[in-house]
């Protein structure tokens, strides 16, 4: 009890000089928080994928389309339960800052390969019965202020001309790994209308969602496609949608590390700062340490104190700087909404924030412990610094 008195007395001692460390590991850790939770909303896609779902692209890119007839052929295969065609439509909202993901689909296919995505039934008939109707995720909802019935126009960029939709339905997720800032509409009011304007590029499809019943068979089924278009004029190449959605990120990957390496570099930044802090304490307290031995406390006691007074600097930073993390993770989600629209802080990246800043604390008390216990009691005495 003598010695945790002592322990808080000393983190009041220099108030000023504890409110700076204290800020500094929180701030720290703040960045640490942010910068995982950027790279957590890069990987996303990959996280929400499903093991029941792959993807079938044309092998050279996936820029060039596959005809809409081999969906009927990949249906024969063994394991397929379902197989929906989609092409990323890529239109623009007003002008060219209003980005988000938007997708020609079929429709009730696609929903129920897609059963995170959550629709009522009513707005489901309607999207379904609808040619021109849309449903968008609720994230676009608030940004754009839509509601459903709202008449939306949509200028192509891959499909010249202006598209005109009419919302049908809002859905929201499962769960909050669910992206709900997509545009979805019916493939074939697409379809139908490049037949009257550029015949050419009708009957094509982006790419083919297959759903499948058993996900360990997935390697197989997608040799077995693959198998079917060989040596064709349009071959595939069909992937889990977990490879297919990290394709996308190993095409940064330089970035990813890049921001994985400054998140361990603020580690070190906070053992430096406390060790710092540490240090200066044990050099003051020579004196009080050297009385401490020569009233019979051991060496363990004294290295407990100093080590303590190091953790719980660091402990309080770092849970100081969890709580700044939640309302700084909402207002930079805000800001980066259109290039993660799926921007939440990890439990595990909080559970490793406050053990990173339990470990660090630790740390940065090792060595002016170690100083404290090799103070000598007659030179101690006589310390005045």
């Amino acid at each position: 009890m003598v010695l945790l008195k002592y322990l808080f007395r000393n983190l009041l001692r220099h108030k000023l000089r504890s409110f700076l460390t204290v800020l500094s590991v929180s701030v720290a850790v703040l960045s640490y928080c942010l910068l995982n939770t950027i790279i957590n909303a890069w990987y996303a896609g990959v996280s929400a994928s499903s093991s029941y779902r792959l993807i079938v692209r044309n092998a050279i890119s996936l820029v060039f389309s596959l005809p809409i007839s081999y969906k009927e052929r990949i249906k024969q295969v063994k394991g397929v339960t379902h197989v929906a065609q989609g092409n990323w439509f890529g239109g623009i909202y007003i002008e060219e800052k209003n980005f988000f993901a938007n997708f020609a689909v079929e429709p009730e296919t696609f929903l129920k390969l897609y059963p995170e995505f959550i629709l009522s039934d009513v707005e489901k008939k309607e999207f379904l019965k609808d040619r021109k109707g849309c449903i968008v995720g609720r994230k676009l909802t608030e940004r754009f202020g839509w509601k459903v019935g709202d008449r939306i126009v949509l200028k192509g960029t891959i499909f010249p001309g202006n598209w005109e939709f009419v919302i049908k339905g809002v859905y929201r997720g499962k769960d909050r790994t669910v992206d709900e800032s997509q545009f979805l509409f019916h493939w074939e009011y697409l379809n139908e209308t490049l037949k009257k304007t550029n015949p050419r590029r009708a009957d094509q499809a982006g790419y083919f969602i297959v759903g499948i019943s058993n996900p360990e068979d997935a390697a197989e089924v997608s040799k077995e496609i693959d198998e079917l278009f060989k040596n064709s004029i349009a071959e595939t190449l069909t992937e889990t949608e977990k490879a297919f959605q990290l394709s996308f990120v190993t095409m940064t990957e330089a970035i990813v590390i890049a921001i994985k390496l400054v998140s361990y570099v603020v580690i070190a930044i906070i053992i430096v700062v406390v060790a710092n802090t540490m240090a200066m304490s044990v050099r003051e307290r020579k004196s009080e340490y050297a009385t401490m031995k020569a009233f019979g406390f051991a060496s363990a006691a004294i290295s407990f104190i100093i080590i303590c007074e190091s953790v719980l600097i660091s402990l309080i930073g770092g849970i100081l700087g969890v709580i700044f993390t939640f309302p700084a993770v909402d207002f930079v989600g805000d800001i980066l909404s259109v290039y993660f629209p799926i921007f939440v802080l990890d439990e595990v990246v909080i559970y490793k924030s406050i053990g990173f800043s339990i470990l660090s604390g630790f740390l940065s008390g090792l060595l002016p412990s170690f100083e404290a216990v090799k103070v000598n009691i007659a030179e101690g005495l006589r310390w005045s610094g």
